[in-house]
């Protein structure tokens, strides 16, 4: 029993390269419920799988990270195992470059005139829907 434990553990160490980060390197931060992130943040269906980078502050044991979290996940505790966490490569095009926003004076919009071309009500389970055609 031992020796097939050891064999799989081999196969298992073959592969896998452990996770270390340095004091000031930046992450992700895997968003779940089990991290308590995910109730923290108002998470939807698509929302991504990690969230923006986050600075590492000190590392507590050999799998452990303590981040810094912006104000409003304040309700976290700030330590995280490494497989919640990815590391972030810096990348140029990650950097939103916002253009200063023309303004015009004039808000108006042009008003079309709207013709009604066909009207119909239509009975569903009771209740009558209007069905309108404008052109």
């Amino acid at each position: 029993m031992k020796a097939a434990q050891d064999r799989q553990k081999s196969y298992y160490d073959k592969m896998r390269k452990p996770l270390e980060f340095q004091v000031g390197d930046h992450l992700f931060l895997k968003v779940s419920l089990v991290t308590g992130v995910g109730r923290a943040l108002k998470s939807q269906k698509l929302s991504p799988k990690f969230v923006r980078p986050f600075e590492v502050l000190s590392r507590i044991g050999p799998v452990m990270y303590r981040i810094a979290l912006p104000p409003n996940l304040s309700n976290l505790h700030p330590v995280f195992h490494v497989s919640q966490l990815r590391q972030y490569m810096p990348d140029p095009s990650h950097v939103i470059d916002l253009e200063p926003v023309q303004v015009k004076e004039d808000l108006s919009y042009d008003v079309y005139p709207v013709r009604i071309a066909d009207h119909r009500i239509k009975q569903l389970k009771g209740k009558k829907i209007s069905l309108v055609k404008v052109i």
